[in-house]
């Protein structure tokens, strides 16, 4: 019989379409909990923060369950965490939005703002420019990937801090306006766009960040 495959929890805050991130990870060998439990989010070996819609409901939501608490005490310990679409623009200090700003959980400097486009949202398949080193691309350097957002992070500041291996940030294009499209950050990873809907290059790119799980440490 083959092991069975990393848990993961897809953090429950209320954002929409969760369900195709359920079996998007299953069908990447994933044991799946779709819930908000601090007990069973802290314990799994990977922690999936997704996000549809609004920059300002959805930290609020994630905020509502404790998830921010959450994301915090897992990456404290080095606890792998991914962010999906608003689940990676929450992870920078700040958004605006129809004149509000939001704060965030604060990961990553910077703000999240409106797309620069002619045409918004960015709506559709595109390629991304991807580092060197990358663990969460290898093998998909020239694959498309599904994007639905109007807003994004278009700007990445952080700087390398002592012997931490620098960020490697891989970017996206709309309408001559560039934006950070995924990050991988240590323990902490994200995507703009959705790899639930971005067919064998998405579900490849979940298998790949599985692959960089390790169990998560038991209590005594």
């Amino acid at each position: 019989m083959s092991e069975p495959g990393p848990r993961i929890v897809v953090l429950d805050h209320g954002s929409g379409n969760v369900r195709s991130v359920v079996r998007a990870l299953e069908a990447a060998g994933a044991q799946v909990a779709l819930t908000a439990d601090a007990d069973q989010a802290l314990a799994a070996d990977g922690l999936v923060v997704p996000g549809v819609g609004a920059y300002e409901a959805t930290i609020a939501q994630i905020r509502a369950v404790g998830g921010d608490r959450i994301i915090e005490r897992r990456l404290a310990g080095g606890l792998p965490v991914l962010g999906i679409c608003v689940g990676l623009q929450v992870m920078f200090e700040r958004g605006t939005e129809h004149g509000v700003t939001s704060t965030g959980l604060g990961q990553w400097p910077g703000e999240v703002t409106r797309l620069q486009a002619p045409v918004v949202p960015h709506m559709g398949w595109n390629t991304v420019e991807v580092p060197q080193g990358t663990r969460l691309f290898a093998g998909l350097e020239e694959e498309r990937f599904y994007f639905v957002h109007s807003y994004g992070a278009r700007q990445w500041t952080l700087e390398p801090v002592g012997p931490m291996p620098a960020p490697l940030v891989t970017w996206g294009e709309h309408g001559g306006d560039r934006f950070v499209a995924a990050v991988e950050n240590g323990p902490l990873c994200a995507t703009q766009f959705h790899p639930e809907k971005s067919g064998a290059a998405g579900a490849r790119l979940l298998r790949n960040w599985l692959g960089t799980l390790r169990p998560a440490p038991t209590a005594a």
